[in-house]
């Protein structure tokens, strides 16, 4: 079992940056390709970016140029850098894990752009 908890959300400006982070715990990430959802209010969830076990990144065109998915297999953390926020990037955020048909959850943090 491995449980994913997110941190990082907030309220911040348009233009703004945050960082979010998962940290997992119970197993290794290594081998997981790891991902970032959002999902709006009224909307479905959408993944915003994600990363294979072998540091191939992939973004959601709305996100390129402005987010960043790095992971640290050492520490067992994924992060997500967001720059250049815009009101339509507010929803609740989600880490995943995902390894063949396993898939992990976190509970998800708020990120609110807004002035």
């Amino acid at each position: 079992q491995v449980q994913l908890v997110e941190s990082g959300g907030g309220l911040v400006q348009p233009g703004g940056s945050l960082t979010l982070s998962c940290a997992a715990s119970g197993k290794r990430l290594d081998p997981y390709t790891m991902g970032w959802y959002r999902q709006a209010p009224g909307k479905q969830r959408e993944l915003v970016a994600e990363i294979s076990g072998g540091m191939m990144p992939n973004y959601v065109d709305s996100v390129k140029g402005r987010f960043t998915i790095s992971r640290d297999n050492n520490k067992n953390i994924v992060s997500l850098q967001m720059n250049n926020l815009r009101p339509e990037d507010t929803a609740v955020y989600y880490c995943q894990g995902k390894l063949g048909p396993t898939i992990y959850w976190g509970q998800g943090t708020q990120v609110t752009v807004s002035s």
